[in-house]
């Protein structure tokens, strides 16, 4: 089975001399963390074709979704879930209305199934109460949890997170990121997730399958 993201001989980004090859297979969540002069932050943009790797490849699907033509690619991408560093919202949106905004421009459901869609989608996040605040208004945490709930808007099976508990605490990260996994199946969680970022909580590496760290110019797997 082609796993749903692959790393094939990527360098991050220039003068970085780390070259990283790894894969997130189905029901996989992985982590990879380092310091920002490793390139760690670049790994999410690469992996959706986003941004160019100094060299090497990356697989989503077994497809290089950089090279497919502008509106492809975008088709292509709305199977995975994203959610960029910093958070991505439109400040001129309310929490609500951002994580509404690809059902209500990429899908064909009515506007009565888009708002039971978004109910659910913001009880989910614990963000019921702070749906109408603008992100100017809202907190760290809550500005994640509504990114979060507007990556898995189409239920993708791969979650794509960059640094995502960066701000917060132990308690939501580990919320961030159960809600990220879809819930536990026989193989492992519901969603393949890959996250990166400088550090990974100490709560949440029972919950993270393949931990990596890349430093001294290496990728190498932690206990």
């Amino acid at each position: 089975m082609t796993a749903p993201l692959a790393f094939e001989d990527v360098v991050p980004q220039g003068g970085a001399a780390s070259r990283v090859s790894f894969a997130v297979r189905a029901h996989e969540v992985v982590a990879v963390v380092g310091d920002a002069g490793t390139g760690v932050q670049r790994l999410g943009p690469i992996a959706l074709g986003l941004e160019p790797p100094a060299a090497g490849r990356s697989l989503i699907y077994g497809e290089e979704v950089g090279r497919r033509a502008r509106p492809d690619a975008l088709a292509f991408r709305r199977r995975v879930g994203y959610v960029p560093q910093g958070d991505g919202l439109l400040q001129n949106l309310s929490l609500a209305d951002n994580v509404a905004l690809p059902l209500r421009f990429g899908s064909s459901l009515s506007p009565r199934e888009i708002e039971s869609r978004l109910r659910v989608m913001l009880a989910a996040v614990r963000l019921t109460d702070a749906a109408g605040l603008r992100p100017a208004a809202a907190n760290h945490e809550q500005r994640r949890r509504a990114a979060l709930a507007r990556a898995l808007a189409f239920d993708p099976d791969l979650v794509i997170l960059a640094q995502p508990f960066d701000g917060i605490g132990g308690r939501a990260a580990a919320e961030i990121l159960e809600v990220a996994r879809g819930g536990d199946t026989p193989e492992g969680a519901r969603r393949a997730v890959f996250l990166t970022g400088q550090l990974l909580p100490e709560r949440l590496r029972a919950r993270v399958d393949v931990r990596y760290r890349i430093a001294g110019g290496s990728l190498r797997q932690e206990p």
